[in-house]
């Protein structure tokens, strides 16, 4: 039999993988945001653009990045769910499947709300019934947390891979639109800050400003 602590405890977890849940349902949400304002830019200005090599080659990285991080964002929102029924573990009662009733896979099962009542007082009834079916659906909903943080870090990578491509693609633009007002000094300047910004870059990353005053003690 669970004690009141054992079970306040296991609602506390649930309640944090709910909100766990919700957080990533908003990141996915803001990143979908995001990629559309930048999709209807890059539309927008597509039949403007004068097509060479190296621009038709980043259009060939974005479109894949694009419908990737899309894909990926879609499986976020809408992540495999477990099923709703766990095994009965008592070796003395018939084996059967317990249907549980925290889930709409669970609830929609019962043919009438009667007899959903019925079956959740059974269960609210028998503690240990009513522990194992808070537990069963803590472990339901991390393993779908796991689900949407993986989702949402492969979405990472192609979200980042098409803004890059379409950043370096009005980048060239740039470049192509200026070349006649530019002198060879300008090479000097983009490797310098190509260089800037990877040590700036790194230096963030790596947080080696604190670690360089942790070591003389400042």
């Amino acid at each position: 039999m669970a004690s009141n602590k054992e079970l306040d405890a296991l609602l506390q977890i649930l309640a944090g993988e709910q909100t766990i849940i919700q957080r990533t349902d908003q990141k996915a949400f803001t990143l979908l945001s995001i990629l559309g304002a930048f999709m209807v830019f890059f539309i927008v200005h597509f039949t403007k653009m004068q097509l060479d090599m190296v621009i038709f080659s980043l259009i060939m990285i974005y479109f894949p990045a694009a419908m990737g991080t899309i894909y990926f964002l879609v499986r976020v929102l809408i992540p495999r769910v477990r099923g709703a029924k766990e095994i009965n573990d008592n070796p003395e009662e018939e084996q059967t499947e317990d249907i549980n009733p925290t889930f709409f896979a669970g609830i929609s099962q019962f043919e009438t709300p009667d007899a959903y009542a019925k079956y959740l007082r059974t269960i609210a009834t028998d503690d240990k019934k009513l522990y194992k079916m808070f537990s069963a659906q803590v472990f339901s909903l991390g393993l779908i947390n796991q689900r949407k943080n993986n989702s949402l870090r492969k979405s990472m990578v192609f979200f980042v891979t098409a803004l890059t491509s379409e950043l370096m693609i009005i980048m060239y633009l740039a470049y192509l639109r200026a070349y006649s007002y530019l002198d060879d000094r300008i090479y000097q300047f983009i490797y310098g800050i190509i260089i800037i910004s990877v040590i700036a870059i790194t230096v963030s990353r790596y947080d080696l400003i604190a670690k360089a005053r942790r070591y003389i003690n400042i």
